[in-house]
């Protein structure tokens, strides 16, 4: 599996049930069995590339049979967190219910689908934009840190760091 077939969007819209919107996500997946799809909270992403590095650092735990979570789309959830507790990365990155901006993260989905979530979702991807007073109280970043680089450099590096503390 590679990013090839990565597509990054941003979406806003309203949660009205999270255990029906899950469900929504299981039934793509079920019917369209190559597709991977993840609805991560955009207010607690630095960008898409922050979020490729997660993508791309699921996948190799998967290749590298380090993988935290049984499920690429959970892993994909814990990598772009930079955690390794899933309910924290879903406290995090999670779906929550009411209005929300949505980083919606696909891989090997047809057009089909994503028709589908542009009907029930307005697409938006200023979402994506980071928010850095948000990050630096959600991924405790520290004004030394951001001194020093980019917060979704600082991001990306926390990623690659969950390899190493492995």
């Amino acid at each position: 599996m590679n990013l090839d077939n990565l597509e990054i969007y941003g979406f806003k819209g309203s949660i009205e049930d999270v255990n029906q919107t899950l469900d929504f996500l299981k039934t793509i997946q079920s019917s369209h069995p190559d597709c991977i799809i993840q609805f991560l909270d955009a207010n607690h992403i630095a960008g898409q590339k922050h979020i490729r590095h997660g993508v791309f650092q699921a996948i190799n735990a998967f290749n590298r049979e380090e993988n935290i979570a049984n499920d690429l789309s959970v892993e994909i959830v814990l990598r772009s967190s930079a955690q390794r507790q899933i309910s924290k990365a879903f406290e995090i990155l999670g779906v929550k219910k009411g209005k929300m901006d949505l980083c919606i993260v696909m891989m090997n989905c047809s057009n089909e689908i994503y028709d589908q979530l542009s009907t029930m979702y307005e697409r938006d991807d200023n979402v994506l934009l980071k928010d850095s007073s948000k990050l630096l109280k959600v991924y405790d970043i520290s004004s030394e840190e951001l001194s020093i680089m980019d917060i979704e450099d600082i991001l990306i590096d926390k990623i690659t760091k969950l390899n190493v503390d492995y």
